[in-house]
């Protein structure tokens, strides 16, 4: 059997309790290591598992996936991923690969910022497409997540940008490892409200929500972050807000539409 375990979005112990169970009896456990991370590292992951992990970054979900797999037909094998399985498209791979071969395979679900976003008192109803910002390279400078934003903001719906990782684990060739915080992202124009929000999940997450022009100067502090767009608002999302502002005068940018929902 192949597993597929969601580890949530905190530290060790956001494991469920049916997860943990399954990781400590297959006899090869995987991290992928490239689509997130946790606030804590390999190392008190393996402390608190009791179990070795092998890691696995992009190159080897995606090129090498039959060494994954080998053997997951007469024996257990583990495959984790930092929130829930089925956030990232290579999975859904991993999935199709083990069909194809005869394996079987089971999902453990856990909390995912897809979900978790919600912290920030937005409804999770009242969002449009998930886009992603990556860092521009010299040759490599991608612009759709903007059309997307905008097209979101049309329809008066919110987005969640989900911000680049570059942690370049087991690279063949190495990269410092990087993150692009929530001032980094900073679009569309100045007087958006938009919600910056930092280690989601974790004790120490931090949520701020004001204009883009207050967001590019705020310092959320370490990974990972998360920004939203915001489209329209009901009042309760206004007032959900307002708990994360900078003071009392915040979200002034916001105008009344029909009598009740607010833009910006």
């Amino acid at each position: 059997m192949l597993y597929l375990i969601g580890l949530g979005l905190g530290d060790a112990t956001d494991i469920t309790v049916k997860g943990l169970e399954i990781v400590r009896r297959c006899s090869r456990v995987y991290l992928e290591a490239y689509t997130s991370m946790l606030t804590v590292g390999k190392g008190a992951l393996e402390e608190f598992y009791g179990r070795e992990l092998l890691l696995a970054d992009r190159d080897m979900v995606e090129q090498e996936a039959d060494g994954i797999l080998k053997d997951a037909d007469v024996s257990d094998v583990a495959f984790l991923v930092v929130g829930d399985p089925f956030g990232a498209t290579t999975h859904s791979d991993l999935v199709l690969r083990a069909v194809t071969a005869g394996i079987e395979y089971r999902v453990v679900h856990n909390a995912s910022i897809m979900s978790a976003v919600g912290c920030c008192g937005l409804q999770l109803y009242n969002f449009g497409e998930t886009v992603s910002i990556v860092f521009w390279t010299d040759t490599w400078k991608p612009e759709s997540f903007y059309d997307k934003i905008k097209r979101n903001r049309d329809m008066g719906m919110h987005t969640l940008c989900l911000l680049d990782l570059l942690a370049h684990v087991c690279r063949k060739i190495f990269e410092p490892a990087r993150y692009m915080s929530a001032a980094q992202a900073a679009a569309v124009t100045e007087d958006t409200v938009c919600v910056g929000l930092a280690r989601v999940g974790a004790e120490d997450q931090a949520i701020r929500a004001g204009t883009l022009r207050e967001l590019a100067s705020c310092d959320l502090g370490g990974p990972l972050h998360s920004v939203i767009v915001t489209g329209h608002l009901h009042p309760l999302e206004v007032d959900m807000l307002r708990l994360f502002t900078s003071g009392p005068s915040g979200l002034q940018s916001l105008r009344t539409m029909d009598g009740s929902t607010c833009v910006s």
